[in-house]
């Protein structure tokens, strides 16, 4: 089983951008992602960031988790 989790950028430099989780945080490619920005939420799979979230189903997804 195959598991893309929501992250919020916390910062981006080229095609590759720092994201966390909780306090985990992680070094991702983004090249799939368009116009994306610092605070933006993204769904991370294989260290991909394959798609921007809104905030709210972002955080909505995030409870699950916990």
């Amino acid at each position: 089983m195959c598991l893309a989790v929501p992250m919020k950028v916390l910062e981006i430099e080229k095609d590759m951008a720092v994201v966390s989780i909780g306090q985990v945080k992680k070094r991702v490619n983004v090249q799939l992602v368009a116009n994306l920005r610092v605070g933006d939420y993204i769904i991370v799979h294989a260290g991909f960031g394959i798609q921007k979230l809104d905030e709210k189903e972002a955080k909505k997804t995030l409870k699950i988790f916990k």
